[in-house]
């Protein structure tokens, strides 16, 4: 499996493929389609990301000393965000995501096209799936 690095440097050439944001953003519509969805039965109020203006539900798995993430969102861009995310993110050791930077976010220019409220979103998103990771970290040591 690629490293968190490699994931986030393929996503940033992704998205270089396209000249406006309108572009982006049904790319990242196309994202939130494939997103591995989290079973109906796991979409309750605690794996609701709080600070999201729509609903964002995640579940973090360990399987193998890695997490594997599902999620899913009533909005199709946020799905679409929390899409990137675990790309990036799913499938790696707990450490990893810890330490992980979110610079990728930055070079795709994704922060700077945002709605102050899904700019804030993302940044519960972020502090979410790296709250799974410090949960999760216990196990594997």
């Amino acid at each position: 499996m690629a490293s968190i690095q490699e994931i986030q440097e393929e996503i940033v050439e992704d998205f270089s493929m396209f000249d406006d944001w309108m572009q982006r953003y049904e790319y990242m519509i196309d994202l939130g389609k494939s997103l591995p969805l989290i079973d109906e039965s796991l979409k309750t109020e605690d794996r609701i990301i709080k600070g999201c203006q729509s609903k964002v539900w995640v579940n973090a798995e360990l399987v193998d000393s890695k997490i594997a993430f599902t999620a899913d969102s009533d909005a199709i861009i946020t799905k679409g965000i929390i899409a990137i995310l675990i790309r990036a993110w799913s499938g790696q050791k707990p450490a990893d995501i810890i330490t992980a930077n979110t610079d990728f976010i930055d070079e795709i220019g994704l922060k700077e096209h945002l709605s102050p409220t899904r700019a804030n979103g993302l940044v519960s998103m972020i502090k979410q799936l790296k709250m799974y990771a410090v949960a999760y970290q216990t196990q594997v040591n």
